[in-house]
């Protein structure tokens, strides 16, 4: 099993004369432990075209030190990396190999470059003995294995603070104070990979190109693509690791993604993004599997948790538990395999190859303040037509399914919105939040009709299992409630979005 710290560490300019000041007037450190020299030896694997270290993620096989093994270690924020441990083998363990896969993808990894290391390490503690961070004094030699730069090497000494395990951060600012008062400056580059690549890379001359600002109507749709096939693509061994939500983000890129390429089919071909939202459509289903219970779970576990105890009749928190547990079980492992699958990586390979080579139509050429707006607003004029049947239904099963369509509408609306508004600025970004405001009434209403139908399955298995029904007939009436007040407060919310206001400004352009 793959072990995972956090790690929180700064680095700094140095030179072999460099000799480290006195620490203890840091603050909050009250004596230096020297712990003495080891040698590391470090190969670091990347494909053929470095797309690791594109996205500031190191992949390496390192002997000595107290870690040695392979590490993976994926970007938190400046300074801060999740790192993750497998024992030292000839071959990538396939644990790190799956993390890796959706930015890998079919291409092969090999080393690229090797670091031998020679490293001074102290240990900062506090007056009980209490480790607060450990300061090392690298003195490392690069060389180049492959690519650009195969067979030159580069050597310099740096100095690495890192942050013992639940440690202050302020213990980081303090050591720096006293560093920097000594003359030593933050290192320019944020890993010992990245300086080996900046060193052993050709210099090609020139400036180097800087990013495109979008201008046509095209440059803003690939812009806005692009950034969610980044997401899902990033979120991938998020939802490996089981993180925090990433299954949700994920879920939402992918439907975000879908969206883009129906509202934008004038500037991509049908032809292309057809299929592959048909394939986002797949993926988005799978990922909602585990995630829809979990939102079910919540609602009602919150609901059950809100009664007086003298409501809640029977083993209800049992029967909730166990009927959740039975619905889930397997859920987790199978999102691993759609993402261990051949279809969710042919998946990637069509993404990828959409972004490199875009299928843009004519109208990609034309200004984005011109065609954007036609697209958004066609977007509005779908939630417009399926609001209206909504509203003209009476309350019941048919329009609880013509809301559900609307909401599918609204979202839909809203994310044309979103697209659109690094192009077309305020006007833009207001309709997507009155847009969203629909969407919340309609997506309450929608959880509340999911979970009456779950209370009444409730309310069965525990009336045949002998047990008092009360409570879900309870929270079955109080959900009809719910749903009954959104549908009160969905006209008002409607009138707000649909008002001359923000679509006028989108008209206009």
């Amino acid at each position: 099993m793959a072990d995972t710290k956090r790690e929180i560490e700064r680095k700094y300019e140095a030179t072999e004369d460099t000799r480290l000041p006195d620490l203890t007037r840091a603050a909050g450190v009250d004596r230096v432990a020297p712990r003495g020299r080891m040698e590391l030896d470090a190969v670091y694997w990347d494909t053929a075209d470095l797309r690791l270290a594109a996205d500031s993620l190191t992949l390496r096989r390192r002997t000595g030190g107290d870690d040695e093994g392979w590490h993976v270690k994926f970007p938190v924020a400046l300074g801060v990396r999740d790192e993750i441990h497998e024992p030292l083998s000839d071959t990538l363990p396939p644990s790190l190999a799956a993390l890796l896969r959706s930015r890998v993808r079919d291409a092969e990894i090999a080393p690229v470059v090797r670091l031998l290391s020679s490293r001074d390490v102290h240990h900062l503690l506090a007056d009980d003995g209490t480790l607060l961070a450990e300061v090392s004094v690298d003195t490392v030699l690069a060389e180049r294995l492959a690519g650009e730069g195969s067979g030159t090497s580069a050597a310099w000494t740096e100095i690495e603070v890192e942050l013992a395990d639940d440690g202050d951060p302020a213990v980081l600012d303090a050591v720096e104070k006293r560093l920097r008062k000594a003359g030593v400056r933050p290192a320019g580059s944020s890993s010992k990979l990245a300086r080996a690549l900046a060193e052993t890379t050709p210099d090609r001359g020139g400036e180097e190109p800087g990013e495109d600002v979008p201008q046509t109507a095209g440059d803003h749709v690939l812009a806005y693509v692009r950034k969610q096939i980044a997401t899902i693509v990033r979120l991938d061994p998020a939802v490996r690791r089981d993180l925090p939500d990433s299954v949700h983000k994920m879920r939402v890129a992918t439907r975000r993604l879908r969206s883009a390429f129906k509202t934008h089919r004038k500037i991509l071909d049908r032809g292309v993004t057809d299929p592959l939202g048909a394939e986002l459509k797949w993926l988005a289903a799978e990922l909602g599997l585990d995630r829809d219970q979990e939102v079910l779970d919540e609602r009602i576990g919150s609901r059950v948790e809100a009664l007086p105890a003298t409501l809640a009749l029977g083993p209800v928190r049992g029967r909730l538990r166990a009927w959740s547990a039975a619905r889930r079980t397997g859920a987790r492992r199978r999102i691993i395999d759609v993402l261990d699958g051949q279809r969710y990586l042919d998946l990637l390979e069509a993404l990828h190859a959409l972004s490199a080579e875009p299928p843009l139509r004519p109208a990609a050429r034309k200004a984005a303040e011109k065609a954007l707006p036609r697209a958004v607003l066609k977007d509005y004029e779908k939630l417009a037509r399926r609001m209206d049947h909504a509203l003209e239904h009476p309350p019941g099963p048919e329009r609880d399914t013509a809301m559900h369509e609307a909401r599918k509408a609204a979202k839909r609306a809203r994310y044309a919105g979103e697209s659109a508004r690094p192009a077309l600025g305020k006007p833009a970004e207001r309709f997507a939040k009155r847009v969203k405001a629909v969407q919340s009434v309609l997506g309450d209403h929608q959880d509340s009709v999911v979970a009456r139908e779950a209370l009444r399955t409730l309310a069965i298995q525990s009336h045949a299992a002998g047990e008092t029904a009360f409570t879900w007939g309870l929270l079955y009436g109080r959900e009809e409630a719910a749903a009954e007040a959104r549908e009160r407060e969905l006209p008002e919310v409607w009138a707000r979005a649909s008002a001359p206001g923000p679509r006028a400004d989108l008209k206009g352009r």
